[in-house]
């Protein structure tokens, strides 16, 4: 009888010492959550995810909901990011397939490099799903989920056609385009609904670029990259802004809009002042939302990555089991060897007037995070 109840007293300050450990801190909150992920019971399969770069606040935000979302349904997650470096992503994406991943889904850096593993896995039979940024010249891709690429140039043309009442100018206005880079499907696209835009006023002199830099060619920036916008910023507005202000920037990315940034306050120019540039950008990044805010930024494209992993978890869950995604482009995506089932979400313009309403009321960001 003793040794009974002895053992029940130690059986009751194993529990309460359990219950003490990390109670009310952040460690706590992450066991619970990881406790509550185990009760998923796992279905065996695991899905390698492939992202190009933790340097982008969006990728981060992209691989976390992935992952969230894929393993709420039980699928194991291995989830990589490659720093954009193309070789590293080659090598994660071999190495998940000799682990023996169920299925793979890839945003890729340069999609061209990715070819042979890709034609690996079609060989042993592991379903590939290209993530916001179209595998090129590949078979292998079974769908892709993406925004609508054109649809973010027209979107980015479309804010600038309006704010700065193109349709009505009279003097012409000068602009410098900074795009996306040459190794991403998307850049082009974006790219070519900017053109669809602005091309008339290009016609009719009221737009006017005076470094001559409006082909894809000369104003892509390779892998997106901030400091090579900010260096062709620089020389851009030495070379030919020595005696006239910059009006309009088309800048393809957050990123390249602090690039942008950087370059004109360096040549002294004044957020606030009316010398100041319209200056676009894309992702809404919490950086762009405070630079709206602050006025050194006019506008940027919000993507909301928990709808895109949404639709792209639904395609995974398709192919490993028998089920049929919702796609909404048959057409458009052709890359090469295929035409690659889609589907397209849509992007939105947000500025200093709907951030709250795009942004805040639907949970994106929190207003402590944007600081208010």
């Amino acid at each position: 009888m003793k040794k009974k109840v002895l053992s029940m007293l130690l059986t009751s300050v194993m529990v309460l010492s359990l219950a003490a450990c990390g109670g009310g801190s952040s460690e706590s909150a992450s066991t619970e959550g990881n406790t509550a992920n185990s009760e998923v019971e796992s279905n065996g399969k695991v899905v390698g995810v492939a992202m190009p770069t933790q340097s982008s606040e969006r990728w981060i935000k992209d691989g976390d909901n992935m992952k969230k979302q894929l393993e709420a349904l039980g699928y194991e997650v291995d989830l990589q990011y490659a720093e954009d470096d193309v070789q590293q992503q080659v090598a994660q994406i071999e190495n998940m397939l000799a682990s023996g991943v169920s299925c793979l889904v890839v945003a890729s850096i340069d999609s061209s490099a990715l070819v042979n593993p890709l034609s690996q896995a079609k060989a042993a039979g592991i379903p590939v799903v290209a993530y916001d940024r179209l595998l090129m010249d590949t078979d292998a891709v079974s769908y892709y989920a993406t925004f609508d690429n054109k649809g973010v140039g027209t979107a980015i043309a479309k804010y600038v056609e309006e704010k700065m009442d193109l349709a009505n100018a009279t003097e012409p206005l000068t602009f410098e385009m900074f795009m996306g880079s040459p190794d991403d499907n998307n850049a082009y696209m974006l790219y070519d609904g900017i053109m669809e835009v602005i091309q008339p006023y290009i016609d009719n002199g009221i737009l006017v670029c005076k470094s001559g830099q409006v082909d894809f060619e000369s104003n892509n920036t390779l892998r997106w990259d901030q400091q090579t916008a900010m260096k062709r910023c620089e020389d851009i507005l030495t070379s030919s802004y020595a005696d006239e202000k910059i009006d309009i920037v088309f800048s393809a990315y957050d990123g390249l809009s602090y690039g942008v940034k950087a370059a004109l306050e360096g040549a002294g120019y004044q957020v606030g002042s009316e010398d100041w540039p319209l200056i676009t950008g894309q992702d809404a990044e919490l950086m762009a939302v405070k630079n709206i805010i602050a006025g050194s930024q006019a506008m940027s494209i919000a993507k909301d990555t928990r709808i895109l992993a949404e639709k792209c978890v639904a395609m995974v869950q398709a192919v490993l089991e028998g089920g049929t995604p919702e796609i909404n482009d048959e057409t458009t995506y052709d890359n090469g060897k295929l035409i690659v089932p889609s589907y397209l979400c849509e992007p939105v313009a947000v500025d200093k007037d709907n951030y709250k309403e795009i942004l805040v009321d639907t949970e994106y960001y929190t207003e402590a995070e944007i600081g208010e």
